[in-house]
């Protein structure tokens, strides 16, 4: 009777350890599938040998990767296009226990790409807020004068607030890095990046100059505008554009003025007071030109499109190859969507045939006259930083020409009206070279400024 009931204990603690080993399973399975257990203690449960590789782990909330001696911030989407020696993903699919384990991996990381490609999709980095930083600016305008036009560089006139140098454009939907000059160039190694636009194109492409040497004098940089046709015509007062190379990564910036973005071509090339014609439905020939050998390419235009530069400019509007006779372009508003849109759709045809290249279109930069226009006692006194608030809450972008332009296409937009707006104290003002004639410059940027915020969203989005 006693061993009966030795053997009957011995029969009830088999199922009683089972038990115990099947709960303890289901707690650890539940506590693996628990949201709030930090990401950095479930990679301690990752093997001794991937843990040694000092494999970097993915913060979801900043999407940077973070390892041992590594300081640049990447995202997920290039984490993941660019794959790794340390890649953890990579690692545990590369010994896959069978082939179920193996297509759980591979949809699991297909699902991370898709997921990664929405956050970078969902991301509005024209909505946000300024916000002070005391270490602004990037560069000082004393010293960029190797890159920086004497007449955008405030701090070489009478000006004496520069209260609108430090500040920062924080997006709401992500994170934007800090820019840094050595990263770009890094990042932009054998490239050559393409800014086409008018005179506010020119200042982005000065700012970004500024940007990436820091406003310091860079005698080592090249200049290669005549690889480009950009030098001095004859009789000529300066170039149609600049171009630079910095040698020691061959990354390559380049300006080109093309105010209207579209084919402008004299109707009598002997005659130096020819009219030109300016054909509304055909892209610059700068661009069909050199498009091949851009790896980054930056449109704008905007403030060209009035009856004043036609005249001045002495263009005539060509549609279908002939004098436009459609009434409905003789409003400049309409030709101007009409130009958008062809030389959006023209970008977004070649772009399959130039797989490396990223298009964007810059939306416009907004003026701030206020009570009058630039030639009728207008200005733009206001020293005061975002005095009509700090933040941007519209999901749509102000420039609607632009972004319906974009919209559907391959061409992403780079969205900087709206922030721009807010920023009227920002502009040359009465400092403006042609202030001795009352003249204020409410179009134009102090540099350093608001044009060095574009350049930062640019290169988030790169």
């Amino acid at each position: 009777m006693k061993g009966g009931s030795v053997n009957v204990l011995r029969g009830r603690q088999l199922p009683l350890t089972l038990m115990a080993f099947v709960c303890t399973t289901i707690l650890i399975f539940v506590w693996e599938k628990t949201p709030g257990v930090p990401s950095s203690s479930r990679l301690e449960m990752l093997s001794p040998e991937l843990l040694s590789s000092k494999a970097p782990f993915i913060n979801s909330e900043t999407h940077t990767s973070v390892a041992e001696g590594e300081e640049e911030e990447i995202t997920v989407k290039e984490k993941l296009e660019s794959p790794s020696p340390w890649d953890i993903t990579s690692a545990v699919s590369e010994k896959p226990k069978d082939r179920n384990s193996n297509n759980s991996s591979t949809a699991a990381r297909e699902e991370l790409i898709t997921q990664s490609r929405k956050i970078n999709e969902a991301c509005n980095y024209g909505k946000g807020k300024w916000v002070p930083d005391k270490s602004r600016p990037l560069y000082s305008g004393f010293t960029c004068k190797q890159w920086l036009s004497a007449m955008w560089a405030c701090r070489l006139t009478q000006r004496l607030d520069f209260t609108y140098e430090s500040y920062r454009w924080q997006p709401d939907s992500c994170d934007m890095p800090n820019f840094d000059g050595s990263k770009f160039l890094t990042r932009m190694k054998h490239k050559t990046i393409a800014m086409v636009g008018d005179s506010l194109g020119r200042q982005q492409f000065q700012s970004l100059m500024c940007m990436v040497t820091g406003g310091e004098e860079r005698p080592d940089v090249e200049d290669v505008g005549w690889e480009y046709g950009l030098v001095v015509p004859p009789g000529g007062k300066r170039p149609d554009g600049w171009a630079y190379r910095f040698p020691a990564t061959n990354t390559t910036i380049l300006y080109y003025w093309s105010a209207s973005l579209c084919a402008v071509e004299p109707l009598n090339a002997s005659d130096p007071n020819t009219e030109y014609a300016m054909h509304l439905d055909r892209p610059a020939q700068f661009l069909s030109r050199y498009l091949d050998r851009f790896d980054v390419l930056v449109l704008n235009t905007g403030h060209h499109w009035n009856r004043g530069k036609l005249r001045a400019n002495r263009w005539i509007m060509y549609v279908d190859g002939k004098p436009n006779t459609r009434k409905n372009l003789a409003d400049m508003g309409s030709a101007k969507n009409l130009t958008v849109h062809s030389v959006v759709k023209w970008l977004d045809l070649q772009l399959p045939h130039h797989p490396r290249l990223k298009a964007f279109f810059r939306t416009l930069s907004p003026r701030h006259f206020f009570n009058g226009d630039w030639n009728t006692g207008g200005s733009c006194d206001n020293t005061i930083p975002l005095a009509g608030g700090n933040r941007v809450v519209e999901e749509r972008s102000g420039d609607v020409v632009a972004e319906s332009a974009v919209k559907g296409t391959r061409v992403k937009l780079l969205d900087i009206t709206g922030l721009s707006s807010l920023r009227d104290e920002g502009h040359i003002s009465r400092y403006s070279i042609k202030a001795t004639e009352g003249v204020q410059d409410c179009l134009h940027w102090c540099l350093p400024g608001i044009p060095d915020t574009w350049n930062e969203i640019l290169f988030a989005q790169l």
